[in-house]
């Protein structure tokens, strides 16, 4: 398929700025495949479509406050940092983006903080916008941690363009997020409330954990006409064998099984057998998914709705079939649904 396929009008103000007042509490399309209706539901009625036996797979990976404000040595030019991936503890080593990045050079100290309590050391210029620096930092890893907690600010896309506030860190983030390392939260497991989760477990739901640190790479512009020679970075996935033994047993016994977010979907398509079973996995994964594709695991998902031309609607009209997803698209632009990080769900079954 080609990139233009995917282009369609979303009038900007239908790109959610703030998030909805309570998480479950919102407007859900429901696409049903097999029948190919659309109906209008609210989060909470999700519990009317699962019973005994179905399984949720969710992404428990968690958002660290990856922006970082700071001034560059002797000039005192202002300057962001963000933070994409810690590559070692004991150095304090970060691949990171820089902005203005063109004055930044090789052995250029950043100071950090109002009494620069933190410092860092430009050691290398990996790519026209990435950088790799040190933290000069002599204290336990576990300080050093704090002090880029207290500095560093939850990461939003650019396109909200706002300051991220308090209500961010609480809610650019999941329930059941545990493990940090994420720069993108996954905003389809954001609508799950404590109370909803509950109630599903008390119908017979399980709920899967898998873990994938998401990256900036899925807000990357895609840049070429055909799909087939883009390519995604790369991002770390851990799926453990108690998932694996949950979600195969549920495909066993023909039970729904639920992708919640495309980033979950990623993770499960990316360590899958011959036979179609979800296997254990640790490393990394550059999978791009869009039409057509044959999925393995999951035959039920929960996304948000994705902005125009973004790897996330291409793996969701993968899944839903590239038609009738762009139909829900025009109907939920007509209807006022909020679109991308605090906008609104689409269950597909």
């Amino acid at each position: 398929m080609k990139l233009s396929q995917f282009r369609f009008h979303l009038p900007p103000e239908l790109i959610a700025g703030n998030p909805s007042k309570t998480r479950d509490d919102v407007n859900m399309m429901v696409l049903n495949r097999k029948t190919q209706k659309i109906e209008h539901r609210h989060f909470k009625d999700i519990l009317e479509y699962f019973g005994e036996g179905d399984v949720f797979i969710i992404n428990n990976t968690k958002v660290f406050p990856a922006r970082l404000y700071g001034e560059k040595e002797k000039t005192g030019a202002k300057i962001e940092v963000f933070l994409l991936r810690e590559l070692n503890r004991e150095s304090r080593l970060w691949d990171v983006l820089v902005d203005p990045a063109r004055k930044i050079r090789i052995g250029n100290k950043l100071y950090f903080g109002e009494d620069d309590s933190l410092v860092a050391e430009v050691i290398d210029n990996t790519t026209s916008r990435g950088r790799t620096i040190r933290f000069l930092f002599d204290g336990p890893y576990e300080e050093f941690k704090k002090t880029i907690q207290s500095l560093g600010e939850t990461p939003l896309p650019k396109i909200h363009n706002r300051a991220a506030t308090s209500e961010d860190e609480e809610r650019y983030q999941t329930i059941f997020a545990k493990h940090e390392g994420a720069v993108a939260a996954p905003t389809a497991g954001m609508h799950f409330s404590r109370e909803v989760m509950k109630r599903l477990e008390l119908q017979g739901v399980s709920f899967a954990e898998i873990t994938l640190h998401a990256g900036l790479g899925n807000f990357r512009t895609i840049d070429v006409e055909d799909l087939a020679k883009h390519k995604m970075d790369s991002e770390e996935v851990i799926i453990d064998q108690p998932t694996s033994d949950i979600v195969n047993c549920a495909k066993l016994g023909k039970k729904k099984i639920v992708a919640v977010g495309t980033t979950t979907m990623k993770a499960i398509e990316s360590s899958v057998t011959i036979a179609g079973t979800l296997k254990p996995y640790k490393g990394w994964s550059n999978r791009f998914i869009f039409p057509p594709y044959e999925f393995s695991i999951a035959n039920a998902m929960i996304t948000n709705f994705q902005l125009p031309q973004s790897p996330m609607m291409m793996m969701v009209a993968a899944f839903a079939g590239y038609d009738f997803l762009m139909e829900a698209y025009r109907i939920a632009v007509e209807k006022k649904y909020k679109f991308f990080t605090y906008g609104n769900p689409m269950l597909i079954i």
